[in-house]
């Protein structure tokens, strides 16, 4: 591993600049909002607790401020970028900033949602600073696509990073809170200031933490049927389950004996229980 050069990473003017020379306004489709500060950079890895041996994927790099801070910490970086003009120039910002690692980092010019499979050995992390509109599918996505990703940092809006770390009884927990929980412990972990991005974003940002459990939430049904419940729960999170799962059990009464089976009252919502609490019920559809 190569020692820290202060110089490597991305600051303010440096952000600015290459901008410039490409062309690149941030756009709010995408929900690009570029990392300008170093510190915040070397927080994450940090937090992330990014390891020598690490495979690190990254999703949505931007100009590569956190990529750098990445590649100088992990083993290995694979960043996936969306963006025609940002994929292009990604792998020359690494080679003028941090020649002695660029072999060590590969681009995959995709859309995360889309991705199957990445280049060289399997992943062992996932960090990111993930656009708004997309964080939680996109999050989804990669957890079940690559099992060997043991430990995820994402900085997300401060409103996504509640309801991902919310738990039962929460006002805020709901679909992306239990989802998460499928495959993680998940945990916040820090707030951002508006002022480390460029554009400053009109919102707070926080960290979340989610670490691979280390069982599996203990089932016969599979993932896609302990999902169908928890989206039917939480489309009318203000009836009770009974109500709610009606469509999904084919009947109230149905819902009902599934409840029942499940060890469920059917006068909870959807907003008290446990991802096990959800798998239950799923296994108990007759």
């Amino acid at each position: 591993m190569s020692t820290t050069d202060p110089d490597a990473l991305l600051g303010p003017a440096d952000i600015r600049e290459l901008a410039a020379a490409l062309g690149v306004r941030p756009t709010k489709q995408r929900g690009q909002n570029f990392v300008i500060d170093a510190n915040t950079v070397r927080r994450i890895v940090r937090t992330a607790e990014v390891k020598p041996d690490d495979v690190v994927v990254e999703i949505g790099p931007g100009l590569g401020s956190l990529t750098l801070g990445l590649l100088e910490a992990a083993d290995r970086v694979v960043a996936v970028e969306i963006d025609d003009v940002l994929a292009g120039a990604l792998p020359a910002t690494v080679a003028a900033r941090l020649p002695d690692r660029a072999s060590r980092f590969s681009l995959v010019h995709s859309d995360a949602m889309h991705v199957q499979e990445l280049p060289g050995p399997p992943p062992t992390a996932l960090v990111a600073n993930l656009p708004y509109n997309v964080a939680v599918p996109v999050l989804l996505h990669m957890l079940d696509r690559f099992p060997s990703i043991e430990r995820t940092l994402v900085m997300v809006q401060a409103e996504v990073a509640d309801r991902l770390a919310a738990g039962p009884g929460n006002k805020v927990y709901g679909v992306p809170s239990v989802k998460a929980n499928w495959y993680t412990e998940v945990k916040r972990a820090g707030s951002i200031g508006r002022n480390v991005f460029w554009p400053a974003p009109n919102v707070d940002s926080g960290l979340v933490s989610l670490v691979r459990r280390t069982s599996p939430v203990a089932t016969t049904a599979s993932r896609s049927e302990v999902f169908a419940v928890v989206d039917a729960a939480f489309a009318q999170r203000r009836k009770t389950l009974r109500a709610a799962l009606a469509g999904w059990a084919g009947s109230p009464a149905a819902a009902e004996a599934a409840l029942v089976a499940a060890g469920v009252s059917p006068q909870a919502r959807g907003e008290s229980l446990t991802v096990e609490e959800f798998a239950r019920i799923a296994e108990a559809k007759k």
